[in-house]
């Protein structure tokens, strides 16, 4: 790599448009997905462990390796990771998602853990 240059941008290097896991499923962008992180690097492999999520990418390091970047469908900022914004898009590995069959719901966590708000005060006093 004799005309390597440290301060040029990386060549653009264009995302897969689908691949296929050692399970024979095909993944591509807009697929759902069930995180399944192996790790345990980091707080967000706990915290992701069993989320919903949207393929947004596939993509190849330099290194060739394949990472699959997903939104997580709970996440109010979801649309911020569709854009490639930081914070919103996490990148996990072939074998740490699993193709997710169940339908997309209207329902979040907040929804599922927050019980309905009443504004009926009957008789008590103010």
């Amino acid at each position: 790599m004799d005309d390597w240059n440290p301060f040029e941008p990386p060549p653009e290097r264009p995302g897969l448009a689908r691949i296929v896991a050692d399970s024979g499923v095909e993944l591509k962008p807009g697929d759902r997905v069930r995180l399944r992180p192996l790790g345990r690097a980091d707080v967000f492999d706990i915290a992701l462990n069993g989320m919903a999520a949207t393929v947004v990418s596939i993509e190849q390091d330099l290194e060739n390796r394949i990472h699959v970047a997903v939104t997580v469908d709970d996440d109010p900022g979801s649309d911020l990771g569709m854009q490639g914004k930081p914070g919103h898009r996490f990148f996990f590995g072939i074998d740490e998602v699993e193709p997710d069959l169940m339908p997309a719901t209207e329902t979040s966590i907040a929804t599922k853990t927050m019980p309905p708000l009443s504004h009926d005060l009957g008789d008590r006093p103010c």
